[in-house]
């Protein structure tokens, strides 16, 4: 790229030292997608919740697939099967648009968060919610670190509800860091025969112990799925998406078909990484509108949320 140039991409700065280094060396004006800020204005070019539910919708399908059951009840005359119990941890944008899915393919849906504040959002999908009466709401709507305490509390209330489902979906990340723990590996050696984890948070080490990122595997009678970049499997909408979400960031800085970059605009400077061969500030997430978050699974539109610990 020549220097001075525009980039539009998700970049990542905090896995990506040695080209944000190359970014400030030409001198590049880059607008990190990631950092599109979580306000309703921005709502049509926020990336990461425009693809985070086409991943939620994905998870169900792939859990799907490796079960040796049906998720519906389903009556023959040679009697009733099903439905299937499904179990969805951390309810962010995915975590809400795989209960939804989860729920219009007849399972039994439970929803799971460390945010109290997400469970109308659980039961307006059709799921019930799993309250362990910890409250690690953090700041800008992302989840706070458990204490050891907490983590001990939560453990046991939420064995039990992993351990009697079929398929486990697990969300929870937090951006620039590992993906947080939810499953141990003493609750994958109790959970029945045949169940599936679907870990969406693999490609930050996985929420569960004995996810290998990238790989599905076998642990006793448990099959875990851990898929990379999942909206890359559904490729064509997840295109069209992305493209729109660019393309609504680039007419923020179009005036007469010219390039013009308002520096005062909120979105615009939140988004930027890079600019003249300077860092700019990291953005600070506000607080999303969590009805937002609902709407957003039901109709498979994005919207503003707030990440559980993200929702990938």
């Amino acid at each position: 790229m020549k220097e001075g140039a525009i980039l539009v991409s998700f970049i990542y700065a905090e896995r990506q030292p040695a080209l944000v280094q190359k970014l400030l060396d030409k001198k590049i004006t880059c607008f990190a997608m990631e950092r599109v800020p979580r306000i309703s204005r921005a709502q049509s070019m926020d990336a990461l919740s425009s693809q985070s539910a086409l991943a939620g919708y994905y998870a169900v399908q792939l859990g799907a697939t490796h079960l040796a059951r049906v998720l519906p009840k389903i009556t023959t005359a040679a009697g009733a099967i099903g439905p299937a119990k499904v179990l969805v941890m951390g309810l962010g944008v995915a975590g809400l648009e795989a209960i939804a899915t989860a729920h219009r393919l007849g399972a039994v849906v439970e929803g799971y968060d460390v945010r109290p504040d997400t469970q109308g959002q659980a039961l307006s999908l059709g799921a019930t919610f799993v309250d362990t009466g910890i409250d690690a709401t953090g700041k800008g709507g992302y989840a706070r670190e458990l204490t050891p305490e907490e983590n001990a509390i939560v453990a046991d209330v939420l064995t039990k509800h992993i351990q009697q489902a079929d398929l486990v979906i697990t969300t929870a990340a937090i951006p620039g860091k590992a993906s947080p723990k939810l499953i141990s590996k003493a609750q994958v050696a109790g959970m029945k025969a045949g169940a599936v984890i679907v870990d969406l948070s693999a490609e930050g080490g996985g929420n569960c112990e004995d996810t290998v990122p990238g790989e599905t595997t076998t642990v006793g009678l448990v099959t875990i799925v851990a898929p990379l970049n999942v909206p890359s499997l559904l490729g064509e909408d997840a295109s069209e998406l992305y493209a729109k979400n660019q393309y609504n960031l680039l007419a923020l800085m179009m005036k007469n078909n010219i390039i013009t970059i308002d520096w005062d605009d909120e979105v615009l400077a939140s988004t930027a990484l890079t600019h003249g061969g300077a860092l700019k500030k990291a953005p600070v997430t506000p607080v999303a509108n969590d009805k937002n978050d609902a709407k957003t699974a039901n109709t498979g539109k994005h919207a503003a949320s707030p990440p559980n610990t993200k929702a990938a």
